[in-house]
């Protein structure tokens, strides 16, 4: 946004700038924004267990025989070195500060009028398919 001269084009693929665009899976991650407490984050650690990270592979999917285990195996053994669920955690919290940028996007997509190709999964558990339609709103051409 700094330099909107440098931007030939934006490619975004479930990378979300508008509040429609987050689904209820959500809901614990943005309890914590509003609420720092330790109850709160460990909530969130059913994210990282190896059930959730598979289910965030194959959700959605209408045959999970044909989703190789390899990518969720290797996401969730990444996931169970030490310290990196701490890491993961203060991520989740300090995404609150993207979505607070969401009205400055807008604002930047609005003025500026980028050339933009939003890619989403119909089926993504957490980015929903209205986040790359709202694109539209900003950027009529997207």
């Amino acid at each position: 946004m700094a330099h909107p001269e440098w931007v030939t084009a934006l490619i975004s693929q479930n990378g979300n700038a508008y509040e429609e665009g987050l689904s209820e899976g959500w809901n614990p991650i943005q309890r914590y924004w509003r609420d720092r407490s330790e109850a709160n984050r460990q909530a969130l650690r059913e994210l990282l267990t190896p059930a959730s990270i598979r289910w965030q592979y194959e959700h959605g999917v209408p045959d999970t025989s044909l989703v190789s285990p390899d990518g969720s195996a290797l996401d969730a053994w990444y996931i169970q070195r030490p310290e990196v669920d701490e890491i993961q955690l203060d991520l989740f919290g300090d995404n609150a500060s993207n979505v607070a940028l969401y009205p400055a996007f807008q604002t930047y997509f609005r003025t500026h009028r980028p050339r933009l190709l939003a890619i989403w999964g119909r089926n993504d558990p957490f980015f929903l398919p209205a986040g790359a339609e709202a694109f539209r709103r900003d950027i009529p051409d997207a």
